[in-house]
């Protein structure tokens, strides 16, 4: 089963790739708060129809390339 996960578009630089930044909530074992944990993710988009602030979901494919290892699947919300 293919990981699906989503973010926002914070970089379009490259061609036919985009940085997506992702951000997941974890409660810690020990001190029981909740943590923010942030992840850059390059996401291949094939026909460059992403911009900066975007909010979308990828999925998670083969790789593409050495960092590239998700693809661009819908947008959530587009600005």
């Amino acid at each position: 089963m293919r990981k699906i996960l989503k973010g926002i578009v914070i970089k379009k630089k490259m061609f036919k790739t985009i940085t997506v930044l992702i951000t997941k909530v974890i409660k810690h074992k020990i001190y029981k708060k909740f943590i923010k944990k942030k992840s850059k993710i390059y996401v291949h988009d094939n026909d460059n129809l992403c911009k900066v602030n975007d909010f979308i979901e990828i999925e998670q494919c083969r790789p593409i390339s050495k960092k590239k290892f998700w693809i661009f699947k819908k947008f959530i919300k587009s600005k």
